[in-house]
């Protein structure tokens, strides 16, 4: 089994004396944090930074050869990405203020309470992971990379604004950071959070549990497990969803629905690192990852009191709204002849061909459902399909006016103080705005105007001459 190391970068202690390095590392090894390295010979600490990637430097500010001053100076120079706690056997406000100036984040006094020190250090690492986080995501971001890597291959679109939503995802795909998916029902949120976790390239599994109508008691025993004689009838230990994600990632879907008393004990788990199995006392710190989701709005839920503002605030560090169907209209042609073919399949029928105006007239239903909705009435066309050509009847059932209602009067007015448009301009106009929704795709044009391919074209060239003469 590899281990997994925390944080992603080396934290590099440096001292001259290796009792205290010895006694750091043991505290720190106990909270979870194992990618350590410990230097005692200040002049080795330039050749450690070429080599590995150190993210967060603990430094004693006395030492004999090199000082913690210069080293401090030389760290804020030639590497200002690398963030940096002083580490002194004095309490001196004015070298603190000093070493603050110079870049330091903190001073902190070797005698100080543990906790303190500990607290220092996590601010430190939360500092350089969102600071990693934001350059991949500026890299990523202002790349000419492929639009669609293979993480999100198993979600289906041609929509520019999912792929910025892939880019975004996979940049902060390491993060050790929460993030919140939110979309109406039937976008596929679990289908992103599947593929957050595969570009994570997270050792561990992902583990999803739905927290709608859990109570208190049910939801702890689900996350954190129990001990023994816990509670009457617990006559084993039993581990919660937290540890089986160990490694990997836990997905909470429906976050928007959880109790008061749950969110308390989520905003610990998410702010301490830390949680306890029912009937104990000693707390296991969490080696996941959170993603949460939900169809509610979060900001409406918290300004009515039923949902936590701390909590709220610290899930979305990362965020994805996932747009509805309605608002990516072209993604419905791949996804209706996607779902054909899997229907299909698990109907044991040959793919069936699909009535050419179909996906148009699809284009026109607003689909509250989303991608779930259209994936039903797939299901049910091709069940009920006899020949070679997918049955259209559950389709027309639901859009029986939609043309009249989305070109009735309410839709096209015409101004009283100008004349109307000809025959000739109108159709220009209608042209026009079909190649404006599909993108320039002359085929998915045709398709909405109910006209063939080629008679598009021959339309386009015609206009294209009239305008030019």
């Amino acid at each position: 089994m590899n281990t997994r190391f925390y944080p992603q970068f080396k934290i590099l202690l440096i001292d001259d004396e290796v009792s205290f390095l010895r006694s750091m590392s043991l505290t720190l090894e106990r909270q979870g944090y194992n990618n350590l390295m410990t230097c005692s010979s200040p002049q080795d600490v330039k050749n450690i930074v070429s080599t590995e990637q150190v993210g967060l430097v603990l430094l004693d500010l006395t030492m004999p050869i090199i000082s913690g001053q210069e080293l401090l100076n030389w760290f804020t120079e030639e590497h200002p990405d690398i963030t940096v706690i002083i580490f002194s056997g004095l309490n001196q406000i004015d070298a603190a203020v000093d070493c603050v100036k110079k870049g330091a984040f903190d001073y902190i006094v070797k005698t100080a309470d543990q906790e303190q020190i500990l607290e220092s250090i996590k601010r430190a690492i939360n500092t350089q992971e969102l600071s990693l986080e934001n350059h991949a995501l500026r890299t990523q971001l202002l790349s000419n990379t492929a639009q669609k890597s293979d993480y999100f291959s198993s979600i289906i679109t041609v929509n520019n604004q999912m792929y910025s939503v892939f880019r975004y995802l996979e940049s902060i795909g390491q993060s050790n950071q929460p993030l919140l998916i939110t979309g109406e029902s039937g976008v596929g949120k679990e289908l992103i959070a599947q593929a957050t976790h595969a570009a994570s390239k997270r050792s561990g599994e992902l583990v999803t549990v739905n927290v709608a109508g859990l109570d208190d008691n049910i939801f702890s025993d689900t996350l954190f497990g129990h001990s023994k004689g816990a509670f009457t009838g617990a006559d084993k230990q039993r581990s919660g969803l937290v540890e089986r994600a160990s490694g990997g990632t836990l997905f909470l879907d429906e976050i928007g629905d959880l109790s008061p008393a749950s969110q308390i004990k989520l905003l610990r788990l998410l702010q301490e690192g830390e949680y306890y199995p029912i009937g104990s006392d000693r707390p296991k710190r969490i080696e996941a990852r959170v993603i949460v989701a939900t169809h509610q709005d979060l900001a409406e839920r918290q300004s009515e009191g039923k949902f936590r503002k701390d909590l709220f605030y610290r899930l979305r560090t990362h965020r994805v709204d996932i747009p509805p169907l309605r608002e990516r209209s072209e993604d419905i042609p791949p996804l209706l002849n996607h779902f054909m073919r899997v229907a299909c399949e698990e109907m044991g029928k040959a793919p069936l061909k699909i009535p050419k105006s179909l996906p148009s007239r699809l284009m026109h239903y607003p689909f509250p459902g989303n991608a779930r909705e259209l994936r039903a009435l797939v299901y049910d066309s091709v069940s009920q399909t006899q020949g070679e050509t997918l049955a259209t009847t559950p389709f027309d059932a639901i859009l029986e006016n939609v043309s009249i209602q989305n070109f009735g009067e309410e839709k096209v007015k015409f101004s009283e103080n100008q004349p109307l448009p000809t025959l000739n301009q109108l159709s220009e106009m209608l042209v026009n705005e079909a190649m404006l929704r599909a993108d320039r795709n002359q085929s998915l044009a045709s398709q909405m105007l109910g006209i063939s391919q080629p008679a598009l074209s021959k339309r386009l060239k015609n206009m294209k001459e009239a305008n030019s003469e």
